[in-house]
């Protein structure tokens, strides 16, 4: 009996021991899992994306109030080339088109494309207020299709400052503020897709254009390509399109083009051209190929005219431009993209290549007196000739290799007096115009008679 009493003890013992040490287990800290899956960390340091910093908001309100409605009422409609699908409303039967402009001062200068007020009669601007007023035509100039309005308001309007346009890069968000399809104050947002962009190899305008992907229209040009900082960095000016429509594309003439050809215009009344002297081609590989060069990018040099900058600075036949104040050349446009920007006097430093050895000069541009115009060469007026016809303008054709106007008796020795009853002061007024541009030439022979040739009916 005791003996049992004894195991019944134990036993209940026991089972206290076992559920004491058990309940001790379970209240003490329990040992972590340990992480064996390996963590991913960055090489590098990923910016924030450039999207979600975009403040479009901000640059939008800081110049949808200096972009105007521009109305263009002429008595005949101007030309539109084919290949290009220019934006502005076509002319309807009244003879009124419509683009857009930038008021670029408080006093109210306004940059649009020449093509906006091509012909125009009247023109009629019109604020993001819509308060109206008529505009003065300050200049023009047809090869950079830049045109500038001056309008006398009684109060200081808003404008859009000048950006660096050489300072846009490919990939940067800009916005194209305008007036398509009459729809005032509209902004569209895109990239710069490209930069130097040529639309046509093969006609005699130096093309220098800016390309985004923000959606432009008819009406849009004239209109503010805009960084995000309010900056004006491009006019808008043309799409290329085979519906008239926009499918992608947009180009802007540069805003440092634009802002050289509205101070010429506004100091000189035309647009000054500095000029290296240079003629010759953009390598690629096919001409490499045929000039037997190793390189493919850059400006063949074929030859250098005599007494100008690049022919004093030692540049001659067979070198190749490789760069200019650091800008690659890899293109013509990209060349004379460049130089439009610039101004007889000013000086550019450029790096080129001679048998395979790299140079470097400086240039000091310089103005041309002779010019190539529809077959015509040409140059400015001697003193003699201008006191003998008492002129203070026209330009003198010293060969004509033009059929047609053979045959209206136009030859060696005749001169250019107006085009579109436009004074021709000297070669460089006249090369702002390309064939399609012109209406009319006032010709003038030998013996001083003149005569009146239309080259439109």
């Amino acid at each position: 009996m005791k003996s049992k009493l004894q195991l019944i003890l134990s036993s209940i013992l026991s089972g206290f021991i076992a559920v004491f040490v058990y309940q001790s287990l379970q209240d003490a800290p329990q040992p972590q899992a340990v992480l064996t899956t390996p963590q991913t960390v960055p090489v590098k340091y990923l910016a924030p994306s450039t999207l979600e910093n975009a403040d479009f908001i901000d640059a939008a309100a800081k110049t949808i109030d200096g972009v105007v409605h521009v109305k263009n009422i002429s008595s005949y409609g101007g030309s539109q080339s084919s290949w290009l699908r220019n934006f502005y409303g076509n002319s309807t039967p009244q003879k009124i088109g419509t683009g857009s402009g930038v008021v670029v001062s408080p006093d109210g200068y306004i940059i649009t494309n020449y093509h906006v007020i091509e012909a125009a009669t009247d023109i009629e601007v019109t604020t993001n207020d819509n308060k109206k007023y008529n505009a003065t035509l300050i200049g023009s100039d047809a090869y950079t299709d830049i045109a500038v309005l001056k309008i006398d308001s009684d109060q200081p309007l808003e404008y859009i400052s000048f950006g660096d346009s050489d300072n846009a890069q490919i990939g940067e968000w800009v916005l194209a503020v305008g007036n398509p399809f009459n729809l005032n104050a509209t902004v569209t947002a895109g990239i710069i897709s490209a930069k130097a962009r040529d639309l046509n190899l093969r006609d005699d305008k130096n093309q220098f254009f800016i390309q985004t992907d923000a959606a432009v229209n008819q009406g849009n040009s004239g209109g503010a390509l805009v960084n995000l900082k309010g900056e004006l960095v491009g006019i808008n000016t043309a799409i290329s399109s085979l519906t008239g429509g926009f499918v992608g594309y947009s180009f802007a003439v540069p805003s440092n083009i634009a802002r050289k050809v509205f101070e010429d215009l506004l100091e000189y009344g035309n647009v000054q051209k500095g000029l290296m002297g240079v003629q010759g081609a953009a390598l690629n590989a096919d001409i490499a190929s045929e000039l037997n060069v190793v390189e493919t990018e850059g400006f063949y040099v074929s030859s250098v005219e005599p007494e100008m900058g690049a022919a004093k600075a030692g540049i001659q036949p067979q070198d190749i431009i490789k760069s200019v104040d650091g800008f690659n050349i890899n293109k013509f446009s990209d060349l004379t993209g460049h130089l439009s920007s610039k101004r007889p006097g000013d000086k550019v430093h450029v790096k080129y290549i001679r048998i395979g050895i790299e140079k470097e000069t400086t240039v000091r541009l310089e103005k041309t007196s002779r010019a190539l115009f529809i077959g015509l060469e040409l140059q400015n007026l001697e003193e003699e000739e201008r006191k003998k016809f008492n002129l203070d303008y026209g330009v003198k054709i010293t060969r004509n290799q033009n059929r047609g106007l053979l045959r209206y008796g136009i030859e060696e020795g005749y001169y250019i007096l107006e085009i579109n009853q436009n004074k021709m002061e000297d070669v460089d007024k006249i090369t702002n115009y390309t064939l399609e541009d012109v209406d009319n030439i006032l010709f003038m022979g030998r013996d001083g008679e003149k005569v009146l040739i239309p080259f439109k009916y």
